[in-house]
């Protein structure tokens, strides 16, 4: 798989991609990132990607100049290549999207910065992405989240890719809880169900905590499937 990351302060990415999965998703070859300086495609000496908006108002646009000529730099032939805009104003990111851009060939992330883009960028693009109800400063940490999220469902890039099924927001569930040594700390102890052997009532414990937690906190992604009263 192809990430192409279109933005105006690349340094910012150094560290997701030199520690941990993301790291090692690149070592294993599953993955080429790429990060690319939207001002490398800038017109003039300056390398100006910016402007004040038509019209009035406060802060600076980016132009699309820049933007659509880094696209046609990088724009592979590969099916299945999306370009996604990250934006306050896109679609909340999810697993299922997450999912859905692992199986890409070629993925392109575009960081918006400032006061946002110039309207004719939507028109580049084949996905907005939104991260949550709440304003940053740009997009490069989202686009960070949408990289981590989406490279350890590449196969081979996870030790356990068993581990992926029990995960939280599969199945619209939350992950149940979870202990390791030591068997008893400060008066916390773990449930005695995990240590009986028995895998069977293990599981359906682990059924039980699982819907019991999203309940709890996330009532709302049990409205989305229809599950027995059992």
């Amino acid at each position: 798989m192809k990430i192409d990351i279109l933005t105006l302060f690349p340094g910012m990415f150094k560290g997701v991609l030199g520690e941990s999965m993301v790291k090692i998703a690149q070592e294993k070859r599953k993955v080429r990132v790429r990060v690319r300086n939207i001002r490398n495609w800038a017109y003039d000496n300056h390398r100006t990607a910016d402007d004040k908006p038509y019209g009035g108002g406060s802060g600076m646009l980016l132009k699309i100049e820049p933007i659509h000529r880094a696209l046609a730099s990088v724009k592979s032939t590969a099916k299945g290549r999306r370009v996604v805009l990250l934006t306050p104003q896109g679609k909340r990111f999810n697993q299922k999207m997450a999912k859905k851009l692992s199986k890409t060939k070629h993925l392109i992330l575009i960081c918006g910065h400032y006061e946002g883009f110039d309207e004719r960028v939507r028109s580049l693009v084949t996905d907005e992405i939104s991260v949550g109800d709440y304003i940053l400063t740009g997009g490069e940490i989202p686009a960070m989240t949408v990289l981590d999220a989406v490279i350890r469902l590449i196969p081979g890039v996870l030790g356990d890719s068993a581990s992926l099924k029990s995960e939280s927001f599969e199945n619209n569930l939350l992950e149940y809880p979870q202990y390791t040594r030591p068997r008893e700390f400060e008066g916390m102890k773990v449930p005695d169900i995990l240590l009986s052997g028995n895998h069977k009532a293990i599981n359906q414990w682990r059924k039980k905590e699982s819907l019991q937690k999203t309940k709890k906190v996330r009532n709302d992604l049990l409205k989305k499937e229809k599950r027995s009263k059992k």
